[in-house]
């Protein structure tokens, strides 16, 4: 928490959200859902995905780039494979629909491998394996951006030529240890923690992000608010890099809905296109004997001596888990550019509540 923060009750949050919503268009039991996926995103710390981005929600919905009476649709089902259209819904309805209808053909058949095209921005693609991973399943997902603007560089390149093109993988709780959840950008940081950053003055780690001249820089000001000057850069080099032009070709091929190559219009929403692979623990052998064998890898990488004490080695989806806790019981901070942002965009949609 920085400086001139507050801190707003995830409940409070919520119901905020939720009003803009639906002043923009949005059904009531959508404009709900959509409003705790933001918030959601926000207690499990990854601020770049919550509430921030309500601005760019109500815009996309009064502008017509999400379609809030749109029902998202199977399009091809045949043995182990799924095709899902978004048909531009709100992405946590097609996120959530697509997840539902894999979870029954990978009970079926020990695997389903699914694809969704043009859903609204999807959010915290960590949902998406949390759900999958406390029904049971184990999930790979590979997503990619369209619609919108390029936002990070290839690897020894200058300027954007990819979305920010998340990877998750999320394997089930054991009886001794909570669910693996590996949630993560391709690019150094995420879009929106260089808009935080920017609303908030600070810096970001130096090379996270290019400016105008394609030189690496700390300094997001190219950033701030929902504009973009400059790009950001891959993380690790040739290795993010090849993972998202992977998740870009998986994604967006795979799914029909396509990639973020300029011959596909870009109306300067978000769109999302997802390729998922759900399966049945049960289905690769004894789950006794892999669950024993996955907690004494758990015990063994966690047994690590800390190079700081103050921090100890956790495993991925711990840092959310806690966080979480925290924040539910004392609120999600908000910074003062930020907080100025929601009101301005509750306000034009004739919302009278305020926030701070």
């Amino acid at each position: 928490m920085q400086p001139g923060d507050i801190r707003i009750s995830a409940a409070d949050l919520t119901t905020f959200c939720a009003a803009a919503l639906a002043g923009a268009g949005a059904k009531d039991g959508d404009a709900r859902a959509v409003a705790e996926h933001l918030v959601m995103a926000n207690l499990c710390g990854h601020d770049s995905h919550g509430i921030g981005l309500l601005p760019a929600y109500v815009k996309h919905a009064v502008d017509g780039l999400v379609d809030v009476n749109a029902t998202p649709e199977i399009l091809h089902d045949k043995g182990a494979i799924l095709k899902v259209a978004g048909h531009d819904a709100w992405g946590r309805m097609a996120g959530e629909f697509t997840m539902m209808a894999a979870f029954p053909k990978a009970e079926d058949l020990g695997v389903c491998a699914v694809t969704l095209s043009n859903a609204h921005h999807l959010g915290r693609i960590g949902a998406y394996g949390e759900m999958a991973a406390n029904a049971g399943f184990t999930a790979l997902f590979f997503v990619n951006v369209t619609d919108h603007d390029p936002m990070v560089a290839p690897y020894q390149g200058t300027d954007a030529r990819f979305g920010t093109n998340p990877v998750c993988i999320a394997l089930p709780p054991t009886g001794t240890r909570p669910a693996f959840l590996l949630d993560m950008a391709t690019s150094r940081i995420a879009m929106g923690k260089a808009r935080v950053a920017a609303n908030k003055g600070l810096r970001v780690p130096f090379g996270a992000i290019l400016d105008e001249n394609g030189l690496p820089t700390d300094d997001p000001a190219g950033f701030k608010g929902f504009e973009q000057k400059g790009a950001l850069a891959p993380i690790g080099d040739h290795k993010g890099y090849g993972l998202a032009f992977a998740a870009e070709l998986l994604a967006g091929v795979y799914s029909g809905g396509g990639t973020i190559q300029p011959g596909h219009e870009r109306r300067g929403g978000i769109r999302n296109q997802m390729m998922a692979v759900v399966m049945q623990p049960d289905a690769f052998g004894d789950i006794s004997a892999m669950e024993r064998e996955m907690e004494a890898m758990w015990d063994y990488a966690l047994a690590s001596p800390p190079a700081d004490w103050d921090s100890p080695v956790v495993a991925p989806g711990d840092p959310e888990r806690s966080l979480r806790k925290r924040r539910a019981a004392e609120g999600v901070p908000l910074d003062a550019e930020t907080l100025k942002q929601l009101n301005a965009a509750a306000e034009a949609v004739g919302v009278t509540e305020r926030l701070g």
